[in-house]
């Protein structure tokens, strides 16, 4: 199994995007990036820890690749918009792909290249090395198996090239 972390807006809807993922074997809701260990939701909402609502992908690379996450991760949440997403406003709400190793660097440089032509404006998503990873409280954990019928600011845009049927996350 390997790790991949990303911050997309709303933790709860790119948790949910990715535990759909065939190959994922679980998505946790947390914080990355930011100043202050062990930060608590309403820390991170203040704004001054600096940390984003991130997302911790365990998977299996024999089953989904790297870059089929990178792919899906593009496609949940608009790349183009600075600290917000949707109806989300703030610096814990910015777009990054916090890399694990230079292989997943590499892969996501890459990907945001490519990515780019599918926009019209300027991709802002940070890539960046992955620090230490805080997993959020237990009520944001799986929030939308919980809670059915709450609005999410995460869609499935369907642009991504060549990825096969079988491994784009259920609608």
């Amino acid at each position: 199994m390997e790790k991949a972390t990303f911050a997309g807006g709303c933790f709860w809807g790119v948790e949910h995007l990715f535990n759909e993922v065939p190959g994922v074997s679980d998505a946790v809701s947390g914080y990355a990036g930011g100043t202050r260990d062990n930060p608590t939701y309403e820390q991170v909402c203040s704004g001054r820890t600096g940390h984003a609502e991130a997302v911790e992908v365990t998977y299996d690379p024999s089953r989904v690749t790297y870059e089929e996450l990178l792919n899906t991760f593009w496609n949940m949440h608009d790349p183009t918009t600075l600290n917000s997403q949707g109806p989300d406003h703030g610096h814990q709400y910015r777009s990054v792909i916090f890399f694990h190793n230079p292989e997943q660097e590499k892969a996501a440089r890459k990907s945001k290249e490519e990515a780019q032509r599918y926009f019209d404006r300027p991709i802002v998503t940070e890539i960046v090395p992955a620090p230490h990873f805080w997993p959020a409280e237990d009520y944001h954990q799986h929030y939308f198996d919980k809670h059915s019928g709450h609005y999410s600011c995460h869609f499935i845009r369907g642009w991504v090239p060549e990825q096969p049927a079988e491994t784009q996350p259920a609608r």
